[in-house]
């Protein structure tokens, strides 16, 4: 087990590199730059261009060499936890993201507690009692909320929050603790607000979790053993959670363990449309106005979640089935 998750932690080191330069690439793919957006603003405006100031300017982010040298210059400061400086908002890039990296793994961890809790007793209810109603209800819910948008179930719950409740459901904090410091009754008022981007977030993985359980369970007990089994008189919920659900958390855990990247990236437009202060809102902006440095360290740290989530899934799913192990 152990040399397995060494090889498995091995692999991370090419794989990031692999994925920082295909990251840069793209970044670098639409035409001009931070620098022509931001010289088409200041002319839009009615701002005289100051040359010398463009000259400092590309200096100073080596706009004018080529590719791979700015790409050398960017991982090069990477290594050493320099992410650069935000061409847009004029302040290094880890503390514009270090507070929002951070709400945002928490909401995401958050809304997979919440997929994992939910969807595991749908899905082995959902097996079990095949074609009862509650499984017809379990499949009803489940193809909703894969084919519903999370931004269309936001403005739903935020305008039921205010009309039916008189809950204020926008934003993560109330209006006294957007701008204060860190502090239990901060802590304590994000929790007051967690529950909406929780539930928002969490649909589209919980409904995923629970149809893929589901079938995998199906199939599971409809095997010879599960069948001899039963009839030699094995209670049927000792049957079922001793040796069914553990092969059918197989698929499961593989699943689950994407969910983290996918949560992340996935919560952007929810983010804008509940005013939530994470990383979607500030990766958007930065996209928009080709902010290099700060687009590459979000796609960067989204990487690593999707490396990490993935090693996570593999080491789980060697201590659900040890066939899995490598030793």
């Amino acid at each position: 087990m152990a040399r397995f998750v060494f090889r498995r932690l091995l692999t991370l080191i090419p794989t990031l590199l692999v994925i920082s330069i295909i990251s840069f690439i793209v970044i670098q793919l639409p035409p001009g730059d931070w620098l022509s957006t931001y010289v088409m603003q200041l002319a839009q405006s009615g701002t005289l261009v100051d040359q010398a100031e463009l000259l400092a300017l590309e200096r100073r982010y080596a706009m004018g060499q080529p590719m791979h040298i700015q790409y050398f210059r960017w991982i090069s400061r990477v290594v050493r936890g320099d992410f650069g400086m935000s061409f847009e908002y004029g302040q290094p890039v880890r503390e514009l993201i270090q507070e929002r990296l951070l709400l945002t793994v928490f909401i995401s961890f958050c809304s997979l507690i919440f997929s994992w809790v939910v969807a595991f007793p749908i899905g082995i209810y959902s097996a079990v009692k095949q074609h009862s109603m509650g499984d017809y209800a379990a499949t009803f819910v489940g193809f909703l909320g894969l084919s519903t948008p999370n931004f269309m179930i936001a403005l739903v719950l935020m305008y039921v929050a205010m009309q039916h409740f008189g809950l204020s459901v926008g934003g993560l904090f109330s209006p006294e603790y957007v701008r204060a410091p860190w502090s239990a009754a901060r802590f304590f008022d994000m929790l007051k607000n967690l529950w909406l981007p929780v539930i928002i977030v969490g649909t589209s993985g919980t409904a995923t979790l629970i149809r893929v359980l589901r079938n995998n369970l199906l199939d599971e007990l409809q095997k010879q053993y599960v069948v001899t089994a039963r009839a030699k008189g094995v209670h049927a919920v000792r049957l079922t959670l001793k040796y069914p659900v553990r092969m059918a958390l197989i698929p499961f855990v593989s699943v689950a363990g994407w969910q983290l990247p996918e949560l992340v990236s996935g919560e952007m437009i929810t983010a804008v449309v509940l005013s939530l202060p994470t990383t979607g809102p500030l990766l958007l902006s930065a996209l928009l106005a080709q902010d290099m440095y700060l687009a590459g360290g979000f796609i960067l740290l989204l990487a690593v979640l999707m490396v990490i989530g993935t090693l996570l899934s593999d080491i789980l799913l060697a201590l659900v089935d040890p066939r899995i192990r490598y030793e």
